[in-house]
C-alpha cells in the first residue's frame, strides 16, 4: 500500500514522503496513529494545501523535545530499591521507574522513551541510559541504582 507520511517515521522517512509499506502496518499501525494517510489523489491535494501547517507542527515538537533534551543535559538520578548483601535487586529497575523518577525530577518523560536495550537493571551500581526523546533527539543520563533496606 502507498501511503503519505505525515510525520517522520524512523526508517520509513520524512514529512511529505510517499513511501510503499505493507497493508497490515499502514492499516493498523500508521492510519490510526495519524503518522500517514492513504496515497491518493484527494489526500495528496490535502497534504499539499496543509503542507506548511504540518511542518510547524514537526518543528515546535522537535524544538520542544530539544529543549526537554537541554534541561537533562548532565543529570543524575537515583533510584533506591531493595536490594541483597551481594548487590542484587529484589525485582529490577525498569524503564517506567526511570521515567517516574526523571518527570519527578522536574522533567517529563514518558516510558517509552527510555531506551534499556539489555534490559531491565538488576544489580546496584551506576548506568548510562539514552533517553529517546524525538528521533532526532536523543539525550544520555547517569542513573545511580542503590540499596535501601530491606
Amino acid at each position: 500500500m502507498q501511503i503519505i507520511l505525515l510525520e517522520k517515521v524512523a526508517n520509513l522517512g520524512q514529512l511529505g514522503d510517499i513511501v510503499k509499506v505493507k497493508d497490515g502496518y499502514a492499516r493498523n499501525f500508521l492510519i490510526p496513529q495519524g503518522k500517514a494517510k492513504r496515497a491518493n489523489e484527494a489526500n495528496m491535494a490535502a497534504f499539499e494545501a496543509s503542507r506548511a501547517e504540518l511542518e510547524a507542527k514537526q518543528a515546535e515538537i522537535l524544538a520542544e523535545a530539544q529543549a526537554r533534551a537541554a534541561k537533562l543535559e548532565g543529570a543524575e538520578i537515583t533510584i533506591a530499591q531493595k536490594a541483597g548483601v551481594d548487590g542484587r535487586l529484589f525485582g529490577s529497575v525498569t524503564n517506567h521507574d526511570i521515567a517516574e523518577a526523571i518527570t519527578a525530577s522536574g522533567v517529563a518523560v514518558q516510558k517509552f522513551e527510555v531506551r534499556l536495550p539489555n534490559g531491565p537493571f538488576k544489580a546496584i551500581g551506576e548506568y548510562e541510559v539514552a533517553l529517546a526523546l524525538h528521533h532526532d533527539v536523543v539525550s544520555t543520563i547517569k542513573l545511580q541504582v542503590v540499596g535501601a533496606a530491606a
